[in-house]
């Protein structure tokens, strides 16, 4: 069946099939939270931790909220398809209707492409500055009794370019150590039930990172040993390859699980598609219809305590 036997009303049908079949970017659900906007912007209060328990001497000892907050304004995207009649005319091998899959598939990617950019910011950048001021990678955070703490570390390895999978497993546990030991403003343990982590890297590193993430026995030269990741009990990680990262010497190790996460998604308007097609102004003055998908929305920094940049020296 030749495009020229859809009508808009298909061909719109068929970008939202597609992109209900297509659920984008795998990582971006566990390290990012969703939230609904009805406004330009929406300010996010970031309050410190609830306090932890104490024995009951005297009187209660109430504890007040130490406020932080971040603004994320809502941003207007498009992308539009143009048809010519021609084309659906000719069209016998389905090409145009692939043309409508890329489509959707390329909006899904949208929400990959925002939290990507985010993440490169995040170091050194006016850009990546989160909710405490400082930037998301940092080496001097510190709020209330948290102590100064550093989510912006260091493995020393032989070619910082080219990790082996020795030295991946080792720079995986040590962002691992360092994001179980992040405290919140009361000094309590801020990932002490973290269990699940997605390990982000760029595609220069994916064979050395599928290694490390899966071969039980890792060999070093003449030397093997125990995989310590394959073997942490109760622990799982997700492999997460970014082609959009343009990181060569870095990776970055994001908390996977609990209530909050290192990242914000905020939507005002979620994914829709229009046509200007049959009967149109627009066919009528150009022979061509147009077929254009839009979305309000826009990706913010949450938690830097849930995330580790690693670079190697």
């Amino acid at each position: 069946m030749g495009a020229a036997t859809l009508g808009s009303r298909a061909i719109i049908g068929r970008f939202y099939k597609a992109l209900e079949q297509d659920a984008g970017m795998g990582w971006v659900d566990p390290i990012s939270m969703l939230f609904t906007s009805d406004q330009a912007s929406e300010t996010y209060a970031w309050l410190g931790q609830s306090p932890a328990m104490r024995e009951w001497i005297g009187g209660r000892e109430a504890k007040g909220f130490r406020e932080n907050g971040i603004t994320i304004a809502n941003k207007k995207y498009e992308a539009t398809l143009e048809i010519p009649l021609d084309w659906m005319r000719r069209d016998k091998t389905g090409q145009i209707q692939v043309r409508i899959d890329e489509m959707a598939q390329r909006a899904n990617a949208h929400w990959a492409k925002l939290m990507t950019a985010l993440i490169e910011a995040g170091e050194g950048s006016t850009l990546g500055t989160c909710y405490d001021g400082q930037y998301f990678f940092d080496t001097d955070h510190s709020e209330g009794d948290s102590g100064t703490q550093s989510n912006d570390i260091s493995v020393d390895i032989t070619t910082t370019t080219a990790p082996t999978a020795a030295e991946m497993e080792t720079a995986i546990l040590t962002a691992t150590q360092k994001i179980m030991g992040f405290k919140d403003d009361q000094g309590e343990p801020m990932n002490e039930a973290a269990r699940q982590f997605v390990v982000m890297v760029p595609t220069p590193f994916m064979s050395a990172a599928a290694a490390a993430l899966n071969n039980p026995i890792i060999t070093t030269g003449s030397t093997s040993f125990t995989n310590t990741l394959v073997n942490l009990g109760g622990f799982s990680y997700q492999i997460a390859i970014n082609p959009r990262l343009t990181w060569t010497t870095k990776f970055a190790l994001f908390r996977g699980d609990g209530g909050v996460s290192p990242f914000i998604r905020q939507e005002e308007e979620s994914l829709q598609i229009s046509a200007l097609a049959e009967g149109s102004e627009e066919e009528f003055k150009n022979d061509r219809h147009l077929y254009g998908i839009k979305a309000m929305r826009n990706a913010g920094f949450g938690y830097w305590q849930k995330a580790c940049l690693v670079t190697f020296t």
